[in-house]
């Protein structure tokens, strides 16, 4: 029997990259996003074995309908090896402008509160199996704040501290919690960038080096590893240092301007 991955933001970019090395790797695959129309035409374009995947609708913003998704998984593909909350909401904000302030809500919601809900239907089924990984996907963006980005870069953050809290409550379970930190990668979310993306990476290489920390167990990886010297290096900065050094830098793009 293949082993099952169940992942979140599978319509595009590095959900669907993940999902496809997966699959390659011989696993079933539980796909979920609110688009099921488009993770269903890379299914059929890829030719994927009818048996080997379900599709899920849910907006991983709103807990009831992501929980629901998971556990329709549980009753119709049984209790996943491996869980990745890869969904993700990546906009420019303004707190001087008072619509931003409700990007910053929905930014929390899917990157946050979502990724915690996609965790919650399955922790009680593998800590009784005593085993399965759970997966954020965090961000280089939150080891340090970037202008214009305050959102993303704090609700990052929040990824990397909740996992690590969750590592330790499931320590003893037999159940693994993986934090992976992607650099700039080439999707949707990098591609309306106006700044300079060193060691940007095809969303393909991204996904065999996830794979790779998964299948390794490791509880922190950042990718790629260049990124995670200069994120170390950006945060040794005083932040004076910092400060000066990112005066000027260009902000991310507000969703109200995209």
């Amino acid at each position: 029997m293949s082993k099952l991955i169940f992942i979140t933001g599978a319509s595009s970019g590095i959900g669907q990259a993940l999902a496809w090395r997966f699959y390659q790797a011989g696993y079933s695959l539980a796909l979920v996003a609110r688009r099921t129309e488009a993770i269903q035409a890379w299914a059929n374009t890829r030719e994927l074995e009818a048996h080997r995947y379900r599709i899920y609708t849910a907006d991983v913003a709103v807990v009831d309908s992501i929980v629901l998704a998971g556990q329709m998984c549980l009753q119709t593909q049984g209790v996943p090896d491996v869980v990745i909350a890869s969904a993700g909401f990546s906009t420019g904000m303004d707190t001087a402008e008072r619509d931003d302030l409700d990007v910053m809500a929905r930014t929390f919601a899917t990157n946050n509160l979502g990724m915690a809900a996609s965790f919650h239907p399955f922790i009680a089924a593998m800590v009784q199996r005593g085993s399965g990984a759970l997966v954020g996907i965090a961000s280089v963006h939150g080891i340090r704040g970037m202008p214009g980005h305050g959102a993303y870069c704090a609700s990052k953050a929040g990824v990397i501290s909740y996992c690590e809290s969750l590592r330790g409550e499931l320590r003893t379970a037999g159940v693994k919690v993986v934090t992976i930190c992607p650099g700039y990668i080439d999707t949707p979310l990098t591609q309306n960038n106006s700044y300079s993306m060193p060691f940007l990476m095809p969303p393909e290489h991204f996904a065999n080096a996830a794979y790779a920390a998964i299948a390794d167990g490791a509880s922190y990886r950042v990718i790629p590893w260049q990124m995670g010297v200069v994120a170390k290096l950006l945060r040794m900065l005083p932040n004076a240092v910092f400060d000066k050094v990112f005066a000027g830098r260009p902000r991310k793009p507000r969703s109200q301007a995209n």
